[in-house]
């Protein structure tokens, strides 16, 4: 295993001693023995590492954890140019590469857990994974709602009038319509709080679904999901279980979409236990 202090790390410390730091435009809080098995922990949309650090801080005694700030959120950089789930995916593909020296567990918030289901499904990744831990998970197509459809279907006709223009005239009437107050109404909050390469990036990132790569992904996973999430319906949640051949799903009730916050005893405690049972074929030793 590559050590985690390099040149290109600060000096702040972690659990154990353990140096936190920049990985490109990731940004890693290690904690947990060197020598330990491999926990990795990606926030969702708009969050941090600091929303997933009661899990990270249950997990340091017995686990080597990596709790991550994924590109420009918390204290990771920015992206140079909008990337989508693929690129996220890689980026932490790259960290496990370069400082586990055996597959790891993927703990996975919202959208973290669509990049952690995309990556389980990748061929080049997957072996890079023992196991998943997702909570309210990102990633299967909702079901819409007829003001989901208002709103798309007014935005193409907003927009087909600048699609007639030629080249700069286009870019430009489209640039305007992007900024404006009409147009900023039809976005969801989370994207009306962004802008530039954030805002493409949300864009690219959570129009990506994942429905059929879900019969892809070979390791044991584990899913929550809090009774009174808004964000990631009960049918989602569903196919995930259905789709995926190795999958279980915890209940939790009086939660929402934080529900590791929400009821963290639980959560804690279920995660625990799974990643302690050897998979079928796993030496027991």
């Amino acid at each position: 295993m590559v050590s985690p202090t390099t040149s290109t790390e600060s000096s702040a410390s972690g659990a154990f001693g353990t140096p936190s730091g920049p990985f490109g435009d990731l940004y890693i809080e290690w904690s947990g023995p060197p020598d330990a098995p491999g926990v990795v922990i990606l926030h969702g949309w708009g969050s941090s590492a600091e929303m997933m650090r009661i899990l990270a801080d249950a997990l340091a005694p017995t686990h080597r954890v990596a709790n991550v700030d994924l590109p420009g959120h918390g204290r990771a950089g920015i992206p140079q140019e909008p990337i989508g789930v693929a690129a996220h995916a890689e980026r932490v593909a790259t960290l496990i590469r370069e400082r586990f020296d055996s597959p790891v567990s993927i703990i996975g918030h919202s959208n973290g857990g669509r990049i952690a289901l995309f990556m389980a499904s990748d061929e080049t990744i997957s072996p890079l994974i023992s196991s998943l831990v997702l909570i309210a998970p990102s990633g299967v197509k909702p079901r819409r709602k007829p003001s989901f459809y208002l709103k798309k279907y007014t935005a193409r006709i907003l927009k087909l009038p600048f699609s007639i223009l030629p080249g700069r005239l286009r870019e430009f009437g489209l640039d305007w319509l992007r900024h404006s107050l009409v147009w900023r109404a039809l976005g969801s909050s989370d994207y009306r709080r962004l802008s530039g390469v954030m805002r493409d990036t949300f864009v690219k990132t959570v129009t990506h679904h994942l429905d059929d790569r879900l019969d892809d992904i070979r390791v044991p996973t584990l899913v929550f999901r809090g009774d009174l999430d808004q964000d990631v319906s009960q049918y989602q949640i569903s196919v995930l279980e259905s789709r995926i051949p190795d999958a279980g799903v915890v209940m939790l009730k009086s939660a929402g979409h934080y529900a590791h916050l929400d009821d963290p005893q639980t959560v804690i405690l279920a995660t625990r236990h799974f990643l302690s049972t050897p998979s079928p074929g796993e030496s027991q030793e």
